[in-house]
């Protein structure tokens, strides 16, 4: 069975970076979409980026978009996000998820399930706040 660990998140000032990684175990990652998602106190769980198997395409929010970037290493069964130009509006609980699909449509396409489609696998989540 997948499981999902995400690691990397933690306490940044407004403009700084962060890189969040995903360790995927207990099965491989091929063949699977991989996606990020958030979720803010009080707010409902948003998908923020993902990316197809290989690799060769990727989406995102579009209040991310040009600022974050989702990678994958299919050797080392590992996903990663990369946050720059934080802001206090991206905090929340990170976690990244495996899928059969990943959405390349803009957000009002997006189904029930957000940003991936099938979604079998969720990872425990990883805190990131952005304040000053």
């Amino acid at each position: 069975q997948l499981q999902l660990v995400e690691s990397g998140g933690g306490l940044v000032q407004p403009g700084g970076s962060l890189r969040l990684s995903c360790a995927a175990s207990g099965s491989t990652l091929e063949k699977l979409a991989i996606g990020w998602y958030r979720q803010a106190p009080g707010k409902e769980r948003e998908g923020v980026a993902c990316i197809t198997f290989p690799g060769g395409s990727t989406n995102y929010l579009g209040s991310v978009k040009g600022r974050f970037t989702i990678s994958r290493d299919n050797a080392k069964n590992m996903a990663y996000l990369q946050m720059n130009s934080l802001d206090p509006e991206d905090t929340g609980t990170y976690f990244c998820a495996a899928a059969a699909r990943c959405r390349l449509t803009i957000q009002k396409f997006w189904g029930r399930e957000g940003i991936l489609e099938e979604i079998g696998s969720w990872g425990q989540g990883t805190q990131v706040t952005v304040s000053s």
